[in-house]
C-alpha cells in the first residue's frame, strides 16, 4: 500500500505537485542560505573590509570541509528515491541509515584535516599577516563544529523525500532566526570578531541538525532508521550519484582559490597597495548577492528530484517529462526575475554588505553586481538540467556538467577575459553559464533519445 507521499509523487497533477513540493522547497532552500546573507551583513557592517576579505578566503575551504558529507547525502538521496519508486522500502531505509553513519564519520575526518591544514591552505591563496590570522581562526572554528553541523543538509534532503516539506521549511527558517540571535549576541553583545560569526552559524546548524533528526527517531516518517548493512554495491551507487555534487564542490572551491589569487593580483594593479583586499571583498559581496538568488533555483530543482527519481524508478517516463518541464519553466522565471532585480538595484544590494563609509568598496561592488547578474539569464538551464540528470541516475553526464561549470568554463573565461582586468572576473560568471546552457542542450538531447527508446520498448511489451 502506497503512503500519502508516494501517492503524491505518482499521481498528483504536475503543476499542483510543483506548488506543493517545489515552492516550499524553494522557500526552504532560500531560508537555508539566509544565514549566509545575515552573516555577510553583520561582518560587512560591523567588522569591515578586512574581515569580509578574510571570510571569503576561508569560505572555499569551509565548503571543502562539507564536500564529503554532501557527496554522501546527495548520493544517497537518488537511490533512496528510486528504491521507493520500486516499492523497495527495505533498501531505501538501509541506504538512509548507512548514509547518516557515513556522514558523521566523514565529517570528523574532514574537520580534523582542516584544523591542521587551515594555515598552509590560506597562505596558498595569498593571505598573510592579519588577513591570514583571521582566515585561519574562522576556518578552524567551522571545522571543529563541522561533525554535527554538516549533517544538517543531508537531513533536510531526507525530510523532503519523506514528504516533510513544510517541516523542512520550518527548520530552515528557525535556523536563520537562531543565527540572527547568535550573531547579535556574539558580534554586538560580546564584541567578538569573525570567530563569533563562525560560532553563530555553526552552532545554529548543529541545533537544527538535532531537530531535523527527531521525526526519524520517532519513526513517523516514510524513511526509518534500521540496523545499517554496508556493502560494496551501495558504496559505489552513492559515490556515483553523489560525484556530480562532490566534484562540483571541490572543483568550485579550486576555482574560488584561483579567483582569490587573481583578485589579489588584479586588485593591486587597479587600486595600488591594499587593492587586493578590496578586490577580494568585492568578490565576497558578489557571493553574498548570489545567495539572494541561486538558492531559489536550486530549491526548485532539488525539491523536484525525489518525484523525478520516484517516477523514473516506476518507469513512468511521460510523468517524468511533465515534472521536468514544470521545473524548467519555474526556474526560468526565477532566473529572469533575479537578473532584473540585481541589474536595476545593485547599489541597494551592495549597501547591505558594505558600510556607507567605505566608498570605494561600495562603488566597485555596485558595478560588479551589475555585470555578474547577467549570469542568471542562463544559470537556470544548467541548474535544472544537472538536477534532472542526477535524479535519474546519470552520474557521468551530471559530473561532466558539474566539473564544467565549477572549474573548466570559469578557468577558460579567466584566461579569455584577463585583459578586462577586474571586469573580466565579474563577467566570468556570465560567460561560464552561457557555455553551460549550450552543454545542457546537448545533454538533454541525449537523455531525450533514451527516454523515447524506453517508451518504445514499453509500448511493445
Amino acid at each position: 500500500m502506497k503512503t500519502k507521499t508516494e501517492e503524491m509523487y505518482a499521481s498528483m497533477n504536475p503543476w499542483r505537485l510543483f506548488f506543493v513540493v517545489a515552492m516550499p522547497g524553494m522557500i526552504s532552500m532560500f531560508a537555508m542560505s539566509v544565514y549566509s546573507i545575515i552573516e555577510g551583513i553583520f561582518i560587512g557592517q560591523t567588522l569591515g573590509e578586512g574581515a569580509f576579505a578574510a571570510v571569503n578566503i576561508a569560505m572555499p575551504l569551509v565548503m571543502i570541509n562539507f564536500s564529503l558529507s554532501d557527496l554522501i547525502g546527495v548520493g544517497a538521496s537518488v537511490p533512496i528515491s528510486i528504491a521507493l519508486g520500486q516499492d523497495d522500502k527495505e533498501t531505501a531505509n538501509n541506504v538512509f541509515s548507512c548514509s547518516v553513519v557515513m556522514i558523521l564519520i566523514a565529517s570528523v575526518i574532514m574537520g580534523t584535516i582542516m584544523v591542521f591544514a587551515a594555515e598552509p591552505l590560506s597562505r596558498l591563496m595569498g593571505a598573510d599577516g592579519e588577513l591570514l590570522d583571521t582566515s585561519v581562526r574562522y576556518l578552524r572554528t567551522c571545522a571543529l563544529l563541522g561533525p554535527l553541523a554538516t549533517i544538517f543538509f543531508a537531513m533536510d534532503n531526507y525530510l523532503r523525500i519523506s514528504g516533510y516539506v513544510k517541516t523542512s521549511m520550518a527548520i530552515n527558517i528557525g535556523s536563520n532566526l537562531l543565527t540572527l540571535v547568535l550573531l547579535t549576541f556574539f558580534l554586538l553583545g560580546l564584541k567578538m570578531d569573525v570567530v563569533g560569526s563562525a560560532l553563530a552559524v555553526s552552532l545554529s546548524m548543529c541545533v537544527c541538525s538535532v531537530v531535523a533528526m527527531i521525526p526519524f527517531l520517532r519513526g513517523k516518517t516514510l524513511l526509518r532508521f534500521t540496523k545499517p548493512h554496508f556493502h560494496l554495491s551501495m558504496f559505489k551507487q552513492i559515490a556515483a550519484c553523489g560525484s556530480p555534487v562532490f566534484l562540483n564542490n571541490v572543483a568550485g572551491r579550486v576555482t574560488s582559490i584561483l579567483m582569490n589569487i587573481s583578485l589579489m593580483t588584479l586588485g593591486v594593479i587597479e587600486f595600488g597597495e591594499g587593492g587586493g583586499t578590496t578586490a577580494v571583498a568585492v568578490y565576497a559581496v558578489l557571493m553574498y548577492a548570489s545567495d539572494l538568488c541561486w538558492p531559489l533555483l536550486y530549491g526548485v530543482s532539488d525539491s523536484l528530484s525525489p518525484a523525478i527519481g520516484f517516477n523514473w524508478g516506476a518507469a513512468n517516463y511521460d510523468r517524468v517529462k511533465k515534472i521536468v518541464r514544470c521545473g524548467f519553466i519555474g526556474t526560468a522565471v526565477i532566473g529572469f526575475v533575479s537578473t532584473s532585480i540585481l541589474f536595476f538595484f545593485p547599489g541597494t544590494i551592495a549597501s547591505l554588505f558594505v558600510d556607507a563609509e567605505e566608498i570605494r568598496l561600495l562603488e566597485v561592488s555596485t558595478r560588479a553586481i551589475r555585470l555578474f547578474c547577467l549570469a542568471y539569464i542562463f544559470r537556470w538551464v544548467g541548474v535544472m538540467t544537472q538536477s534532472f540528470l542526477s535524479a535519474i541516475e546519470k552520474p557521468a553526464l551530471a559530473t561532466i556538467m558539474s566539473v564544467s561549470i565549477a572549474l573548466v568554463f570559469p578557468v577558460l573565461m579567466l584566461g579569455a577575459l584577463w585583459g578586462l582586468g577586474l571586469d573580466g572576473i565579474w563577467l566570468n560568471f556570465f560567460g561560464a553559464n552561457a557555455l553551460l546552457a549550450v552543454l545542457s542542450a546537448i545533454m538533454l538531447n541525449i537523455v531525450g533519445k533514451e527516454i523515447k527508446k524506453k517508451q518504445s520498448t514499453l509500448n511493445q511489451q
